[in-house]
């Protein structure tokens, strides 16, 4: 069998971290995650998927994620079903997430320095000292074949 889920897309709220009673790390948060089909005239429709983090990966997520922020999430799919507060049997869909990751820039997660405090990129030469001439006399020595060899390649 196969329970397998890849998302990406932005945090709807700031997850909070929570403790169990025997003091496991878990925080649940939703992720807006766009459609990739748009019918013609339409807006693109977007899901909001819930996904529950556990330990590492709770402490993780609401150490370095906010409201907005970019997120890949891979797990798996679980239901597990409940009665709300007006005895109504539910059903609860969502991704039990085994690994997390940042999708976004440095400065889309705010923990980029602003634009005008980085210096520019400089650029650094190069010398051709730690490079060697290879023999062409014997064609045998490259795997593909001479360099007159017409085989199409442009090179």
């Amino acid at each position: 069998m196969l329970n397998c889920a890849i998302i990406m897309g932005r945090l709807t709220a700031d997850p909070e971290l929570r403790t169990t009673g025997n003091g496991t790390s878990v925080t649940s948060f939703s992720v807006a995650v766009d459609r990739s089909f748009v019918r013609a005239g339409e807006e693109r429709q977007t899901d909001f998927i819930n996904v529950v983090a556990w330990r590492q990966t709770a402490e993780f997520v609401t150490r370095y994620f906010h409201k907005g922020s970019m997120i890949a999430v891979q797990g798996s799919i679980q239901t597990r079903n409940y009665e709300d507060k007006n005895g109504n049997k539910r059903t609860a869909v969502e991704i039990v997430a085994s690994n997390v990751s940042f999708c976004g820039s440095k400065a889309e997660s705010g923990t980029a320095a602003p634009a005008a405090s980085r210096p520019a990129p400089a650029f650094q030469g190069g010398s051709a000292d730690g490079f060697s001439v290879l023999p062409t006399s014997d064609d045998d020595a490259f795997p593909f074949g001479g360099a007159d060899e017409d085989d199409g390649l442009p090179f």
